[in-house]
């Protein structure tokens, strides 16, 4: 025989959803490790740790390498960059993406879909646009572009700071300080 759950139990159940998802910062992305911006600390990780964590971080490494997303929201933007001092950006987007990533830019794994939003202009280094927190998050060293027509959009990049990262992974160098 079924037992029917009561508006009294869907009432405490969706008040604790929403009352972990109000504790959630919205401005998170979604990934795995420190959040942006934040300076991790230097780990000397043992040998142990380098070996069991040496074939994730070499997959890792190479996913780094090239940015490849389709995006689906609402905007109207266009931007096209040859490293963050050579950035071109101008318009307005927030969508979903999903696809590669692209670099992860710190200890962390980025999962092949999630939020990002970026609105404004930049021009070179003068870069007057935001994001809240779930933006693209560049490379220092990536060419690229992306372009988001009303709620379809593409961004593609590759950065070759990241290739020579997992080329020097192989030797257990971390150039970039990627590495779980």
């Amino acid at each position: 025989m079924k037992k029917a759950i009561g508006y009294g139990t869907l009432s405490v159940i969706l008040a604790t959803l929403l009352t972990a998802g109000a504790a959630a910062s919205p401005s998170s992305p979604v990934a795995f490790g420190p959040a942006p911006g934040a300076t991790p600390e230097k780990v000397e990780h043992g040998a142990l740790h380098i070996l069991l964590l040496y074939l994730p971080n070499r997959v890792l490494d190479i996913l780094d390498v090239a940015r490849l997303r389709a995006r689906v929201g609402p905007g109207m933007a266009a931007d096209v960059r040859v490293t963050k001092a050579g950035d071109l950006f101008l318009g307005t987007y927030a969508s979903v993406y999903a696809g590669l990533p692209g670099p992860r830019n710190r200890p962390t794994v980025k999962l092949p879909v999630g939020l990002e939003s970026r609105n404004g202009a930049a021009v070179s280094v003068v870069d007057a646009s935001v994001d809240g927190g779930i933006g693209p998050d560049y490379g220092a060293c990536e060419a690229g572009l992306g372009v988001q027509l009303l709620i379809v959009g593409v961004d593609a990049g590759v950065d070759p700071l990241e290739l020579l990262d997992a080329v020097l992974g192989l030797l257990t160098i971390d150039l970039r300080g990627d590495d779980l």
